[in-house]
């Protein structure tokens, strides 16, 4: 009898045990799995024009601790999809009445509110960034006093550019901008080429204590989204840390070969590959609150020599633009992009000319503004190239730009000319101050969504 009780007792026991066990497993398959944190999902390439649906299956090397979702998800991120592509335009106000995307509600407030403080001449001057040598006449800058505040008092422009001849160590570098920033009611973009590799003006001074990164084309290489993004967290810190809040990078340009003029600053060969990592660096640079900037538009990776030296072309068709070069733009545009530059490269089988793109209707109006949906602020490359100066004047240059649909002028040959050519063109009709508005406001929207541009500084100026 007691025999049979210890039988009895042990097989309530693997029943319980068996019960609990069921549990557990059902348990475990009604809840939401978890992924790895070094698992980096394929990227989808938002290819443009009805590309088919490509991913990039990258092999890691140092995994990314952590997830890095498709879209990166930030107050930066679109909240509006983009807008769509309806009949081109060719005048100066394209797309003028599109959401801007990335652009939250409070900022958009803010920044109409600015423009509506603003004098005519404030918004022409909005327009331009520029050197801080064109701005003050010195030769070379690397201080800001009273020349810097006198001469932002007399010229608010939109932002500053610094090269590596403006800086020398790490405190002198801090104390410029700070200074310089002090100077403006409005904000400036404080803006700098770091791209990595062979442009990075950071990087390659050791003064200033700043961690550098490799060309992209080893990043192209090594196919890793995670890298990237830990690239673009490096280059977005070591910005943030001296005061700059702007990268005039990503290159999205997709790169024809290994003798294409754009070499290593291009992630490479492949247009979807390039797609899904200038998507992950536009990404991370807003991540650590620096403004990116895609370049150069519409893609000078089969141009046929340097704009920097004169005239140059891509001999490229739209529908080849289309299926190749026009990939990375469209990706980060889609993920709400704030920023596109715009090249010099003409495009004959394009417009049918050799205008060069930043003048060009068809280019920025036409295709960027439109057919791509961007709504955020279109800017040129320096306008102090030989592809512009040998034609242009500097008033013809930066009208030529605006009434393309441009927002903002890259170094003006002679910005005091630019400037006048401007009001000029606003005087006689060829530009409207609507024209002009919708300029300033998209890049005042842009400031304030990048805390560039604050309520507080509006209002201290207006008590004062």
């Amino acid at each position: 009898m007691k025999h049979r009780s210890h039988i009895l007792s042990a097989i309530l026991v693997i029943l319980a045990l068996t019960m609990v066990a069921g549990a557990v497993w059902l348990l475990c398959r009604t809840l939401p799995q978890k992924r790895q944190p070094d698992t980096v999902e394929t990227l989808d390439t938002n290819s443009v024009f009805e590309q088919p649906s490509v991913s990039v299956e990258p092999e890691r090397e140092d995994p990314y601790e952590g997830e890095l979702p498709e879209q990166t998800q930030t107050e930066h991120t679109a909240d509006d999809a983009p807008a769509s592509a309806g009949e081109p335009e060719t005048g100066s106000s394209a797309g003028a009445s599109a959401q801007t995307a990335g652009i939250s509600e409070e900022s958009r407030a803010l920044a109409a509110q600015a423009l509506s403080t603003m004098t005519l001449e404030e918004k022409i001057w909005q327009l331009f960034f520029v050197t801080p040598e064109s701005l003050t006449g010195y030769n070379t800058v690397t201080r800001a006093g009273d020349a810097t505040r006198e001469a932002l008092e007399e010229k608010p422009v939109g932002g500053i550019i610094y090269f590596s001849q403006n800086l020398e160590d790490r405190e002198q570098v801090i104390t410029m901008l700070q200074n310089t920033a002090s100077y403006s009611r409005i904000g400036l973009f404080f803006g700098i080429d770091e791209e990595g590799g062979t442009v990075s003006r950071l990087g390659q001074n050791a003064a200033l204590q700043a961690d550098s990164v490799g060309p992209m084309r080893e990043y192209g290489d090594q196919a890793d989204p995670a890298a990237v993004y830990d690239a673009g967290q490096i280059v977005a810190g070591s910005l943030r840390a001296l005061g700059f809040n702007f990268d005039f990078a990503p290159v999205a340009d997709v790169a024809s070969g290994s003798g294409a003029v754009i070499g290593s600053r291009s992630f490479g060969t492949d247009a979807n590959l390039c797609a899904s990592l200038v998507r992950v660096m536009t990404g991370s640079l807003t991540d650590g609150d620096v403004v990116p900037c895609l370049k150069h538009f519409p893609g000078y990776g089969s141009a046929s020599g340097d704009d920097h030296d004169g005239p140059a072309s891509i001999e490229k068709t739209l529908d080849e633009l289309e299926a190749c070069d026009l990939l990375p733009f469209r990706a980060a545009i889609g993920d709400g992009a704030p920023f596109v530059m715009v090249s010099h490269l003409s495009a004959p089988n394009v417009t049918g000319g050799d205008t060069p793109s930043d003048l060009s209707p068809v280019i920025v109006s036409d295709i960027l503004r439109n057919k791509l949906g961007f709504s955020n602020v279109i800017i040129t490359d320096s306008q102090q190239m030989a592809s512009i100066t040998d034609r242009y004047t500097a008033a013809e240059a930066a009208v030529g730009a605006l009434s393309a649909g441009v927002d903002m002028i890259l170094m003006p040959a002679d910005l005091q000319a630019a400037y006048d050519g401007v009001c000029a063109a606003v005087q006689s009709g060829t530009l409207t101050e609507q024209r002009i508005d919708e300029s300033v406001l998209r890049i005042l929207q842009v400031k304030a969504q990048y805390g560039i541009l604050t309520a507080a500084a509006l209002h201290s100026d207006d008590e004062s």
